[in-house]
């Protein structure tokens, strides 16, 4: 080791950034690296979000229509279908809960449960659901189960 070989550690010198506005004689002068005129090169500019130039912006370019309602529920469709493949893989007996649904991966767990009336269902069986279609309900009364709304 020499004295040439020495240097400070990674980290510990840190570069100073360019002066500007410091006179003529630094080469950083006069309009301070800001170009002339315009919003860009005066003090306090910050530009909107979105703002694209003058040019009319797309959230305003884009037509809106339509309304949302805040406070639609959404419900998740479970079809009678489904619920005759759990019974046929052995998963459900004679009662489906919420929790059972869950368990199978057909619903999360802060999820509305609405049974629709799609397929057919053959086995007797107890649901106890959010929600049911009329069609839904029919076909579980008529195979002889019990449909219960929370």
């Amino acid at each position: 080791m020499d004295l040439n070989n020495l240097k400070p550690a990674d980290g510990a010198v840190h570069k100073e950034g360019k002066r500007v506005g410091r006179g003529e004689g630094s080469g950083k002068g006069g309009t301070s690296t800001r170009g002339h005129k315009g919003a860009k090169s005066r003090s306090g500019y910050s530009k909107k979000i979105g703002f694209e130039g003058g040019q009319m912006p797309l959230q305003r370019r884009v037509p809106k229509f339509g309304f949302t309602n805040m406070n639609r529920k959404e419900y998740t469709g479970i079809n009678l279908g489904r619920l005759q493949e759990l019974v046929d893989k052995g998963a459900v007996k004679k009662e489906v809960t919420l929790e059972t649904l869950i368990e199978n991966g057909l619903a999360h767990k802060n999820d509305l449960v609405k049974i629709l009336g799609d397929g057919e269902l053959k086995a007797s069986l107890k649901v106890s659901v959010h929600k049911f279609t009329a069609s839904a309900k029919a076909a579980i009364e008529s195979a002889g189960g019990e449909a219960i709304s929370l």
